[in-house]
C-alpha cells in the first residue's frame, strides 16, 4: 500500500470569527495521492486488447507516421495519457476528442478503422504487423522508453498472446464497435453489451479458451463498469481495468482536493464507488474516496463508516502485512484514530474527538512514533482552541518539537496559530507581521504553497481587524493574483481552498463598505460557482452575504427586511445573530428587549474573549442610554470601550468609540471639546472607514461646527460666518456619501440641518430647496423622524 508522506499531509484549515487561518480542521492524509498516482493493486484485473485500445493504437500510429503542425502535436501529446488511462470511450466520443485537437489525424484514424472493420481478419493482422517496433523506432514517439512506446509494447505483447479464437472474437468486437457508431441506436444510446461479455477472453495471461478458466476468471477478475467520466449523465460503458480504476480514483481525489466543482457530483461519485465496492469490498482506497465524498455533503454516518472501513482494509491488506509487518499494523491503527479525531472535530463532537485523540497518542507512545505524536499535539491544541480554552503553551511546545523533528509544515501551522491568538490578545501589528514574515521564508524554502496562501489570507484578516482597509485590499489582491506552486494536473488550478474563500469574502465586504454593490454581486456569484452550497467552505460566503445584506437594509432604513435575516445569520453564527437581533430591536424602539440581549451577549463574549463583539455591544448599550437622555451614564461605557479598542489596536473600533464620545460631549453642551476629540478620529475614518462612517463623521463634525459657531435653536445672535461656511461644505460632503448608500433617513437629517443653516445665514433660496427636499423625503419614508439630537 502507499506510504505516508508525513511532511505533506493534506490539511484543511478553518478560520475563526476573524476569518484568520487556524489549525482546527482535519490533518488527514490522502492515501491515494502520491504525485497523482494510485498505488493500490487490489482488483487483480489484467489489461486486455479491446477495440477502443485498437483505436488508440491507430491514433498513435498516425501520430508517428504523419506530419502535423507543432500546436496540433502538442495538443495530441497532452491527450495521450487520458486516452490510455481513462475508461473506454465509444467511437463517436473518441473521434470527437481527437478531432478537437487535429481534424486531419481524426479523419486518418477513421479511415484506418474503416479498413479493418469493413475488411477481413487479415487487415487487422496487417495493422498490428505494421506498427513501429519500440526497440527500433529511435527517432519517433514510439521509442521504447516513451509513453507511446510502452503502450505499444504492452498491446503488441497482449495481442501476440491471444489464441486464434480470441483474435477472431477481437475482430468481431472491433466490427461491432465501429458499426455501432454509425448504426441508429434503438433507444437513443450507443452501448457495448457484447464487449462486456467477451473482453475477459483477451486477458494478457490467457492462452486457452476453456470454460473452467472463464468461470474462475469471472469470479476473481469480474470487470467493473463505470460511467463515462467526461459526462455526469452518460450511461455505464465498458469494463474498468486496474489502470483505469487507478486513474479514476487519482483524478477524483485530486479534483476533490483542488477543484471540487470539476469532480463528479456527490451522488454520481457515490454510485461509481458503490459499483467498485460491490465487486471488491476490500478495495481500501475506494472506501477512503467514499469518506471524502461523504464529507462534501456533511454526512457524518457514511463518512465515519467509510473511514473505519478504509483502515480495516488497510490493516488487513496483504501488501501492508508483508512489507511492514507489525509496524505497518500499528501505524495504520494510530493514524486511523487520528483521522477519526479530525472527523469528529469537523462535526463539533469534541468529546468523541478527545477520546480518539487520546487513543492515537497512547498507540503512538507505545510505538515511539514521534511524527505521529507531533500530529496529535497539533490536534490537541487545536481541540483546546475549538473548546474556547487558552492553548498558547501547548502551541508553543508543538512549534518547538516540530522544528526539532524537522517538520516544517506542522511548525508553520503552529506559528500561524500563535499569530491568530496574538491578534485576539492585543499584540501589536509589527510583532505579528514579523512572525508571519519568518514563516513565509520557511514556506518559500520548502515550496509549501498551501501555507503561503493561508499566510496571505491571515495577513488580510489581521489588517481588516486592525481597520487598515487599504493594506487588507493589497494582501487580498496579492493572493488572488498569485500563481500556485502546486503542480497542475487534470487542467486544474488550486483556487478553491479556504484561503481563497476568506479573501474573497473580505474583498466583498470592502466593496460593500464603499457602496459598490454591483461588484459585490459579481464576487458572490463567483463564490457560489466556486464553492457550492454543499461544500464545507460555503458557510463563509453565506454568512458574509447575509451580513452585507443586513447592513444594507439597516442603512436604507428597511428594518423589517433586516429582521428577516437575523434567523439565517443565527443559524450560521449564534453570536453574530444575537448581536444583530439587538440592533434591529433598538432600531424598532424596543429598547428594553435590546438592552437585555446586549447584556446577555456581553457576558457571553467576555467568557469567550471575543473583544470585537464586546466593544460593539458597549457602543450599542451607550446608544440605548442616549434614547433616555442618559448621556452622562453613557460616558464611562464609551471610555471603557475606547480603552479596550486601543489596548487591542483596533483602530476602526477606536474611531467609532471616539465618534460616540464626541456626540456625547456635544449633547452635554461642550461642542468645542467634542470638535477637538472628533478631529482625532476624522483622519483614520476618511482614510480607511466605510462610506456610512464617513458620512456620519462629517455630519457630526458639521453639527459641532454649527454649535461652536453659535447656532442654537430659538436663540438670537450673530453666528460665526467662517464656521458656518465650513459647516455648509461639510454637510454637502456628507450628503454625497449618504446618497451613495441611499440612506434616506440620514439624508432627511442633513436636509433639515441645511435648511436651518441657510435660513440663519439669510440664504432663502437654498433654505427653501433644502426644506423641500426634507419634505419630500419625509413623505416618502412615512415614518416620524427621530430627534436629530438623539442619534449619531
Amino acid at each position: 500500500m502507499c506510504k505516508l508522506d508525513e511532511d505533506k499531509r493534506l490539511c484543511n484549515l478553518s478560520f475563526s470569527k476573524l476569518k484568520m487561518a487556524s489549525v482546527h480542521e482535519s490533518l488527514y492524509f490522502n492515501p491515494m495521492m502520491t504525485n497523482g498516482v494510485v498505488h493500490a493493486n487490489v482488483f487483480g484485473i489484467k489489461d486486455w486488447v479491446t477495440p477502443y485500445k485498437i483505436s488508440v493504437l491507430a491514433l498513435l500510429h498516425e501520430m508517428t507516421a504523419s506530419k502535423m503542425t507543432l500546436p496540433e502535436r502538442r495538443r495530441l501529446n497532452k491527450l495521450i495519457l487520458p486516452l490510455q488511462q481513462g475508461p473506454d470511450l465509444t467511437l463517436g466520443q473518441f473521434l470527437k476528442t481527437v478531432e478537437e485537437c487535429c481534424p486531419q489525424t481524426a479523419y486518418a484514424v477513421k479511415i484506418r478503422l474503416h479498413e479493418m472493420a469493413d475488411g477481413e481478419l487479415k487487415d487487422m493482422e496487417s495493422f498490428f504487423s505494421t506498427l513501429p517496433t519500440p526497440f527500433t523506432a529511435f527517432d519517433s514517439e514510439a521509442y521504447k522508453t516513451s509513453v507511446v512506446g510502452l503502450f505499444m509494447r504492452h498491446m503488441l505483447l497482449a495481442y501476440n498472446k491471444l489464441s486464434f479464437s480470441q483474435v477472431y472474437k477481437l475482430y468481431k468486437s472491433l466490427q461491432h464497435y465501429y458499426h455501432s457508431h454509425y448504426a441508429k441506436p434503438a433507444h437513443g444510446r450507443v452501448g457495448l453489451p457484447v464487449l462486456v461479455a467477451d473482453v475477459s477472453d483477451m486477458d494478457l495471461t490467457s492462452t486457452e479458451d476453456t470454460v473452467g478458466d472463464r468461470v474462475d476468471k469471472e469470479e476473481v477478475d469480474a470487470p467493473l463498469h463505470v460511467s463515462e467520466l467526461r459526462s455526469d449523465n452518460a450511461p455505464s460503458k465498458g469494463p474498468l481495468s486496474q489502470k483505469q480504476a487507478e486513474y479514476f480514483l487519482a483524478r477524483q481525489a485530486y479534483l476533490l482536493k483542488n477543484d471540487e466543482n470539476k469532480a463528479l457530483k456527490p451522488a454520481s461519485l457515490q454510485e461509481e464507488l458503490n459499483n467498485m465496492l460491490k465487486f471488491n469490498p476490500d478495495f481500501a482506497e475506494a472506501h477512503y474516496l467514499n469518506y471524502l465524498n461523504s464529507m462534501r455533503v456533511q454526512d457524518i454516518f457514511i463518512s465515519a463508516h467509510s473511514l473505519l472501513h478504509y483502515f480495516d482494509r488497510l490493516i488487513l491488506s496483504v501488501n501492508e502485512g508483508k512489507s511492514n509487518g507489525d509496524e505497518g499494523y500499528g501505524r495504520s491503527l494510530r493514524y486511523a484514530a487520528l483521522n477519526l479525531a479530525s472527523l469528529h472535530c469537523r462535526f463539533g463532537h469534541y468529546q468523541q474527538a478527545d477520546l480518539a485523540l487520546q487513543e492515537a497518542i497512547r498507540i503512538a507512545q507505545e510505538s515511539n512514533d514521534h511524527v505521529c505524536l507531533q500530529h496529535c499535539l497539533s490536534w490537541l491544541y487545536t481541540l483546546k482552541q475549538m473548546k474556547g480554552s487558552d492553548s498558547t503553551v501547548l502551541t508553543e511546545d508543538s512549534v518547538k518539537m516540530a522544528a526539532h523533528f524537522c517538520l516544517p509544515y506542522l511548525a508553520s501551522l503552529g506559528i500561524q496559530s500563535l499569530v491568530q491568538q496574538g491578534a485576539t490578545q492585543g499584540k501589536t501589528a509589527h510583532k505579528l507581521m514579523d512572525a508571519l514574515k519568518d514563516t513565509d521564508i520557511l514556506h518559500w524554502k520548502h515550496s509549501l504553497s498551501e501555507l503561503i496562501e493561508i499566510s496571505l489570507a491571515q495577513t488580510t484578516s489581521i489588517w481588516r481587524m486592525y481597520g487598515k482597509s487599504t493594506m487588507a485590499l493589497q494582501q487580498a489582491q496579492l493572493l488572488l493574483n498569485m500563481s500556485s506552486l502546486e503542480s497542475v494536473n487534470f487542467g486544474v488550478q488550486q483556487n478553491n481552498t479556504e484561503a481563497f474563500a476568506v479573501v474573497l469574502c473580505h474583498l466583498a465586504e470592502l466593496h460593500a463598505e464603499q457602496g459598490l454593490y454591483n461588484a459585490v454581486t459579481e464576487i458572490f456569484q463567483h463564490l457560489k460557482e466556486q464553492f457550492p452550497s454543499h461544500t464545507q467552505h460555503a458557510k463563509l460566503w453565506m454568512l458574509c452575504d447575509l451580513k452585507i445584506q443586513f447592513e444594507r437594509h439597516m442603512n436604507e432604513g428597511k428594518f423589517h427586511l433586516a429582521e428577516l435575516l437575523v434567523t439565517a445569520i443565527s443559524a450560521l453564527n449564534k453570536t453574530e445573530g444575537l448581536y444583530r437581533k439587538a440592533l434591529v430591536l433598538k432600531a424598532l424602539n424596543r429598547s428594553t428587549e435590546a438592552y437585555s440581549i446586549l447584556q446577555r451577549l456581553q457576558v457571553q463574549c467576555e467568557k469567550t474573549k471575543t473583544t470585537e463583539i464586546i466593544i460593539r455591544v458597549m457602543l450599542s448599550t451607550a446608544e440605548l442610554h442616549w434614547e433616555s437622555s442618559g448621556f452622562a451614564t453613557a460616558l464611562p461605557i464609551l471610555l471603557q470601550a475606547l480603552a479596550l479598542a486601543r489596548q487591542h489596536h483596533l483602530q476602526s473600533l477606536a474611531s467609532e468609540a471616539i465618534l460616540h464620545l464626541a456626540f456625547t460631549q456635544l449633547m452635554l453642551g461642550v461642542p468645542e471639546q467634542a470638535l477637538s476629540v472628533l478631529h482625532e478620529a476624522m483622519e483614520p475614518v476618511l482614510a480607511h472607514g466605510a462610506v456610512i462612517d464617513k458620512g456620519r463623521a462629517l455630519l457630526l463634525a458639521a453639527r459641532c461646527q454649527m454649535a461652536v459657531a453659535g447656532f442654537r435653536p430659538n436663540i438670537q445672535g450673530q453666528p460665526d460666518l467662517h464656521l458656518a461656511a465650513l459647516a455648509v461644505d461639510t454637510l454637502n460632503e456628507a450628503t454625497a456619501y449618504f446618497i451613495k448608500l441611499n440612506c434616506k433617513e440620514r439624508l432627511r437629517d442633513v436636509h433639515y440641518l441645511q435648511a436651518q443653516l441657510h435660513r440663519s445665514l439669510g440664504h432663502t433660496s437654498q433654505s427653501n430647496k433644502s426644506a423641500m427636499l426634507f419634505r419630500l423625503l419625509d413623505r416618502e419614508l412615512q415614518s416620524p423622524a427621530p430627534p436629530v439630537s438623539m442619534r449619531l
